[in-house]
């Protein structure tokens, strides 16, 4: 499973915890993978992913998030993974919780 793979792979590159669901009671800071998307062909499995920078202010979650691409960046050093890449990366701030976040999406390749 991409999710599991991507989370211990960041567990592993960020100093702050990395989840897959937000807990009831929220670390300061974290970031969340939800799978978005995905399919597959001749063998091989796609995938889209989120990555939200969970963080005290905005800036700070842009600077998780600029952490979180460049972590994202190396996971193709794992034998499974073929192909990572950021498609995009916005504010996602939640207006109705005022949690600030940013959110980066990444296209990936890969092999169970």
């Amino acid at each position: 499973m991409i999710e599991k793979t991507v989370l211990d792979y960041l567990a592993g590159a960020l100093s702050w915890p990395v989840v897959m669901e937000t807990p009831e009671t929220p670390p300061a800071r974290y970031a969340r993978i939800e799978k978005t998307g995905g399919g597959g062909e001749n063998g091989l499995l796609y995938a889209t992913l989120a990555v939200q920078s969970c963080a005290p202010t905005l800036y700070q979650a842009a600077e998780d998030n600029q952490t979180v691409k460049a972590a994202m960046a190396g996971l193709t050093a794992l034998t499974n993974v073929f192909r990572c890449a950021c498609d995009s990366d916005y504010n996602f701030t939640d207006t109705r919780t005022k949690t600030r976040r940013y959110q980066a999406v990444f296209q990936i390749v890969y092999k169970e």
